[in-house]
């Protein structure tokens, strides 16, 4: 008979975005898709990493309070420049304005990841600071018309094209990506549970 503590624990990733799906697939991490429909508007007065981490909590905890059985994975990237949240453009003018207003010059990703099961949340964000390099009209109208932007925070992705107008990156990569794995792991753990390079199991 197996150990029961080695069995695989279900998670649930409580966002639809296919980069932080394969994120938990590069670690190992087995997992069902199940996007959580919430709220995202910035409360008045609300600063950038507290609405962050309450969209990612928020996401967690809605998912966990229906599938108890579940340890449920809630995260939210948001770019922030001049203190204004970058989110994702509504139009090819936006995304146009979004990219010239981030060209040249440095912009800070703030992506909160938060775990959730059987009502006791943790949470916790990764701050990364992102320069883009000089970039021309043209450029970043071809770079829109890939349709790469669309679907993006800041209106850029950094594992795709968008790797190519990106200079440099201060901090964790894959928080950039939309799921800083690190902590994550470190919040699954302090839950109580194992990650061992594989699926999560009872620790």
């Amino acid at each position: 008979m197996p150990n029961p503590s080695s069995l695989p624990v279900r998670v649930i990733l409580a966002s639809q975005s296919p980069r932080r799906r394969e994120l938990l697939t590069l670690v190992g991490i087995t997992h069902d898709v199940l996007p959580a429909d919430i709220d995202e508007t910035v409360w008045p007065g609300e600063e950038p990493v507290p609405h962050c981490e309450r969209l990612a909590r928020s996401k967690a905890e809605t998912l966990a309070a229906q599938h108890p059985e579940a340890v449920v994975i809630g995260s939210d990237t948001i770019v922030v420049v001049d203190g204004d949240i970058l989110g994702k453009p509504g139009s090819r003018d936006e995304a146009i304005a979004m990219l010239t207003r981030l060209a040249g010059r440095a912009h800070v990703v703030h992506t909160a990841v938060a775990v959730a099961h059987q009502g006791e949340v943790r949470s916790g964000v990764e701050s990364v600071g992102v320069t883009f390099r000089e970039l021309s009209p043209e450029l970043i109208a071809a770079y829109v018309d890939t349709g790469e932007p669309m679907d993006k925070a800041g209106a850029y992705g950094i594992q795709g094209y968008g790797a190519t107008i990106v200079e440099r990156v201060d901090g964790d990569y894959f928080a950039v990506m939309g799921l800083p794995l690190g902590r994550l792991v470190g919040l699954i753990r302090g839950l109580g549970y194992r990650y061992a390079f594989g699926p999560v199991t009872a620790a």
